[in-house]
């Protein structure tokens, strides 16, 4: 009976999701860019980490990347990944979908550079960038990211139902890829249900890109880590999004109760060590990397977004109010994490 009222509860198309959680609103669509700017490229020089998703038509891939500072080459139009640094360099071939995730140390805040593979040689995988912009802190602040320990060892409980953070790939019908953030406290971001996964969505950048990816392709991928330990599960399978209240309220955090959750179906799930966390050394977090400030960077994205739109007259000069845009973060981190 429980089944019946889940499959009951899913969401079919997008006007029954905006139904649930409202219409996307257009100014954040004005973060995005269209290239790597000297905010993005000084990101990525200081960056250990990365996740990468690799979608084609056989469905999508995701892994992991990492190695010093830097590791990642750029310019203003393409990211340069070389092969050695990837967990699982196979999946990147020419003419593959690519959305990724770059880590600052102590920075909770993400990177993403979504583009497509353009080549695939010399050691390198080279990716042309299409979109570029920061992802709010929520998921890091919420999975307690940087402030793990490091935890060497095997884990002695379920790994996947206590892991704290995830990487979550998904591709749009264009066949576009998309990697998002999730993040929650150990026991409270997926559960198990027989033989699916469950986890709940959490308020993040609105954009959300994943729900619409998996009401047009639902194969996803996601990589599931507890910070401070370099293993990682990675995922597999076909999702779908529900509003049973039932799954939804066994998620609730600080009496919050999501508005939606995921299940994966078909779901396969391998656990390994991840040699790019090995080497990107993230645990304990080293001390902040100079020059990059969130605040400053979201304001200088809409600054150049080349959208000329009232709405983007109106946000620029809204958030270029000194200080306003800072005060604003710090403010929804605080109050509005769940």
């Amino acid at each position: 009976m429980a089944g019946s009222t889940d499959r009951q509860a899913e969401i079919g198309n997008l006007s029954e999701l905006e139904a649930v959680i409202g219409k996307v609103p257009p100014a954040i669509h004005l973060k995005v860019i269209d290239h790597l700017d000297s905010h993005a490229l000084r990101w990525l020089a200081a960056s250990p980490l990365l996740f990468a998703a690799f979608g084609t038509e056989g469905g999508m891939g995701v892994t992991l990347a990492g190695g010093d500072t830097g590791f990642a080459a750029a310019d203003k139009a393409q990211l340069r990944l070389p092969l050695h640094a990837l967990d699982d360099p196979e999946l990147a071939k020419p003419g593959a979908a690519f959305g990724s995730l770059a880590l600052v140390p102590g920075i909770g805040e993400t990177l993403r550079v979504n583009g497509r593979v353009a080549d695939v040689r010399d050691g390198e995988a080279r990716i042309e960038v299409r979109e570029c912009y920061l992802h709010c802190a929520k998921a890091l602040i919420r999975s307690g990211f940087w402030t793990a320990e490091p935890q060497p060892g095997e884990p002695k409980t379920d790994f996947v139902t206590d892991s704290r953070f995830m990487a979550l790939a998904t591709m749009n019908a264009d066949g576009e890829a998309d990697l998002s953030p999730k993040g929650d406290p150990a026991g409270t971001m997926a559960h198990r249900q027989g033989d699916d996964l469950l986890f709940a969505d959490r308020p993040g950048n609105k954009k959300v890109d994943s729900f619409r990816n998996i009401l047009a392709r639902p194969p996803v991928a996601a990589v599931l880590m507890q910070p401070g330990t370099t293993r990682v599960a990675v995922i597999t399978g076909r999702a779908t999004l529900t509003t049973d209240p039932d799954i939804r309220a066994a998620f609730e955090v600080q009496g919050k109760v999501p508005l939606l959750a995921t299940r994966v179906r078909e779901l396969s799930i391998a656990l390994h060590d991840s040699p790019a966390l090995t080497r990107a050394r993230l645990w304990p977090a080293a001390s902040k990397a100079e020059g990059l400030n969130p605040a400053t960077i979201f304001v200088d994205h809409l600054r150049i977004n080349r959208s000329k739109s009232l709405t983007a007259r109106v946000a620029g000069a809204v958030v270029s109010i000194p200080g306003m845009m800072e005060s604003g973060l710090k403010r929804d981190y605080k109050t509005r994490l769940y």
